[in-house]
């Protein structure tokens, strides 16, 4: 739950809708000001805190009114949930890596490498990990062994300490992994934006259909404008964000949010839109999801 403020400006008569995204610091950053009942009209908001792996397994079974989810779940859970035209994470540079331990000195480890390993993924039904395969496919013959789920915070210990041959990492982990003496193999991001030109799809907000047509753009209006207020004053959010951050160097939540929250979090638009569907689509031709509906990610 988030604390109560003295004098809300969120809506006084009706019941909080229940949300979950993570504590990192592009979600606490987008939805503090929601969060905190400061966007004039807003519904309020009972904020539960989750990794992506236990959202998308509410979003699954339908639990909560409005969730952070990866987009890769978005085929399995789109009957259920309309997707938010904002307040998600899709971008260019910011794509998950592929760590491996360090190489040796003048040894260069390509996807062949993989080959037969064992990778840790924050979730299977991550877009992290839709990536990675859509990657593997192209990139490492014989496909990978062992596939491992792990907190996304636990992975990089996991691949420095030998429990796991590489790791596929999110977030702040692309400003930190060096600190583990850990190597990027590959860039999956890199990758998507070069076979395809679209930027990269990472998070989604999604909620429920049952709610309303009305209602879900009313909730697409109090996002954007919970994006617009933290931008307008960054350091409204700083003591939530830290907060938050799971003893994060405020440096390095500065560098992530400055990565993660862009104008697609305003507003997917088409070119965002475009990158969704290219994602869904390319991810059914190979049999990794299942296909999308002509409509189902019309925007509310």
């Amino acid at each position: 739950m988030t604390e109560p403020l003295s004098e809300p400006l969120a809506e006084p008569s009706a019941e909080p809708l229940k949300i979950a995204y993570s504590p990192c610091p592009n979600d606490t950053f987008v939805f503090h000001a929601w969060a905190h009942g400061r966007v004039p009209g807003a519904p309020a908001l009972d904020v539960t805190f989750a990794d992506i792996d236990i959202t998308n397994g509410m979003a699954e079974r339908g639990e909560f009114d409005v969730l952070k989810v990866s987009y890769a779940v978005l085929p399995w859970v789109l009957d259920d949930y309309a997707l938010l035209p904002c307040g998600g994470a899709l971008g260019r540079g910011c794509g998950p890596l592929v760590l491996t331990r360090q190489a040796g000195e003048g040894q260069r480890l390509s996807g062949k490498d993989l080959a037969g390993k064992t990778v840790a993924v924050p979730s299977e039904r991550s877009t992290a990990y839709l990536l990675f395969r859509l990657w593997a496919a192209a990139e490492v013959p014989g496909g990978v062994g062992e596939i491992k789920v792990l907190p996304f915070h636990a992975i990089m210990p996991a691949v420095r300490d030998g429990e796991v041959d590489a790791g596929l990492v999110i977030h702040e982990a692309r400003f930190t992994y060096q600190n583990y003496g850990l190597h990027c193999l590959a860039d999956m991001g890199e990758h998507w934006e070069r076979t395809t030109g679209l930027p990269i799809p990472l998070g989604a907000i999604i909620a429920k259909r049952s709610l309303g047509a009305e209602r879900l753009r009313e909730l697409a209006d109090a996002a954007r404008t919970s994006v617009r207020m933290a931008w307008d004053d960054p350091e409204a959010s700083r003591a939530y964000v830290l907060e938050h951050a799971q003893e994060m160097d405020p440096a390095v939540a500065d560098q992530h949010i400055g990565l993660y929250v862009n104008e697609f979090t305003a507003d997917l638009g088409e070119s965002g839109y475009a990158a969704v569907r290219g994602l869904l689509t390319r991810a059914a031709a190979e049999g990794l999801v299942p296909p999308l509906g002509p409509r189902a990610l019309d925007a509310v």
